[in-house]
């Protein structure tokens, strides 16, 4: 059977990413994302699904350091909308709830249910984990804020449903193989992930991006960030839409070389059909 790896329990929305990205696939927890890049590396699991960016919290920093040298192209994207659900024991009722449990950065998007409830928020590792520890101490105290696949393999039931303050909170993900996936230049909508570094000298990033402009294609992410302690040395990740292999981009990516010290082609992958659909 085909496996794909996540970071976090099982029930994790990452887990839920790769139930919806590939249907039937078992699902390989693991503790960090390194952890997962490694299942990849060392045969463990045929893929990878890796947040890397949440429409409220931003980019994931820890995938930006470890994907560079991961190794591992990128194959795929995948869109996962975050609906969060207050769960608690069988028969728990909202008013016996005293303390909502969950991950740092879910606590800061369920602000208006916290406040409503006049409960206390502890924050734990994990959504999911935050549920198995709701399950183990079996007090109708206690609720957690997680996907309702979490209630459903932990036993517990959910109590509310889309208890998030934002609507369109969704995280992007990329999936990630030992081996290049490259789909045909002419076959539908292609994206493509750059990372590279621009020379130290005055307008090197605005010549770099220039032929991008120039030839029409649309980059949809950029992001930057130090290497070694340094602020003389800046590298970016980018995504573009197109294939290498397209005249377009092919013209693009020949005027960022004059202007790079380095650039690494990290993924070509299809476009999601999640992509440009309303959220």
């Amino acid at each position: 059977m085909s496996i794909i790896a996540f970071q976090g329990r099982p029930g994790a929305y990452s887990d839920l990413a790769c139930r919806k990205a590939r249907p039937g696939w078992q699902t390989l927890p693991c503790e960090s994302f390194a952890d997962a890049i490694q299942a990849v590396r060392d045969g463990r699991a045929d893929l990878a699904m890796l947040a890397c960016e949440n429409s409220l919290a931003g980019r994931v920093p820890e995938i930006h350091a470890l994907l560079p040298d991961a190794g591992l192209p990128i194959v795929g994207e995948h869109f996962q909308r975050v609906e969060h659900c207050l769960i608690g024991l069988p028969g728990a009722r909202i008013d016996d709830i005293k303390r909502i449990h969950t991950h740092p950065v879910a606590l800061g998007q369920v602000r208006r249910l916290i406040e409503s409830l006049g409960v206390k928020a502890q924050a734990a590792f994990d959504t999911a984990g935050a549920v198995e520890l709701v399950a183990e101490w079996n007090r109708p105290e206690e609720a957690a804020v997680a996907s309702e696949l979490a209630a459903e393999l932990n036993g517990l039931e959910v109590l509310r449903r889309n208890v998030e303050d934002a609507d369109h909170n969704t995280t992007r993900f990329y999936i990630v193989s030992r081996e290049a996936e490259w789909p045909e230049p002419d076959e539908a909508m292609t994206m493509t992930t750059l990372l590279f570094r621009v020379k130290n000298t005055p307008g090197a990033l605005y010549q770099a991006l220039g032929g991008f402009a120039q030839h029409a294609v649309n980059m949809t992410r950029l992001e930057s960030y130090m290497l070694g302690g340094t602020f003389a040395a800046t590298q970016f990740l980018m995504d573009v839409e197109g294939h290498p292999k397209q005249f377009a981009l092919q013209e693009a990516l020949k005027q960022l070389r004059t202007y790079c010290d380095d650039l690494k082609i990290l993924g070509v992958y299809p476009v999601s059909p999640s992509r440009y659909l309303e959220r």
